[in-house]
């Protein structure tokens, strides 16, 4: 196998858009003056710069470094939240949202694929789609986030954004369409 034959290998900065939306999918839209889930990926990013020298592994392996990195500083920042107030009953796994989350936008991809060089062109797939969504402006973002890959109806939808339920399906339409134009081969 030649060089051109391997698989290009990512860098850590090529997965921040990814951990973004992960990190937004985790956030409230309500208390997001309170956590930024900006400041949460660039803490996550710090760490793992920091820590570079002790991953060994591929793509898959790193964006799974990546998550559980971004899971302990989301919970952290939680828990920084609720010091005072803390209610056992509210808090839920933080872990499994996040890998439900991750899985809802590996689903937003056609195919499921098992074969190594299949999962490296998902999950080549998976970061285009996180920058794509990224890259769109934030009010379809964010009903795409809530609707698509949070699972919320368009009425709860709608409420979390503050809008009509109408403005939300236009948020939805032209944000869908503009991804479908980013992420066309």
């Amino acid at each position: 196998m030649t060089n051109q034959d391997a698989p290009r290998r990512r860098t850590l900065e090529d997965f921040r858009s990814y951990l973004l939306l992960l990190a937004r999918m985790q956030s409230d839209p309500l208390p997001r003056n309170r956590i930024d889930p900006s400041d949460i990926v660039q803490q996550t990013m710090l760490e793992a710069h920091a820590k570079a020298d002790q991953f060994h592994g591929d793509d898959s392996a790193l964006a799974a470094w990546l998550r559980q990195a971004l899971v302990n500083n989301l919970r952290d920042a939680r828990r920084g939240l609720r010091r005072e107030k803390r209610d056992i009953r509210r808090e839920q796994p933080l872990a499994d949202a996040l890998a439900q989350s991750s899985a809802r936008l590996e689903g937003m991809l056609a195919a499921v694929q098992s074969s190594p060089s299949q999962q490296a062109v998902r999950n080549e797939d998976l970061l285009r789609l996180a920058d794509a969504l990224t890259g769109l402006p934030e009010g379809q973002r964010e009903a795409i986030v809530l609707h698509h890959l949070q699972g919320c109806s368009l009425t709860e939808t709608a409420r979390r954004l503050v809008r009509t339920d109408a403005a939300v399906a236009g948020l939805l339409h032209r944000g869908l369409k503009k991804l479908r134009e980013v992420m066309a081969p």
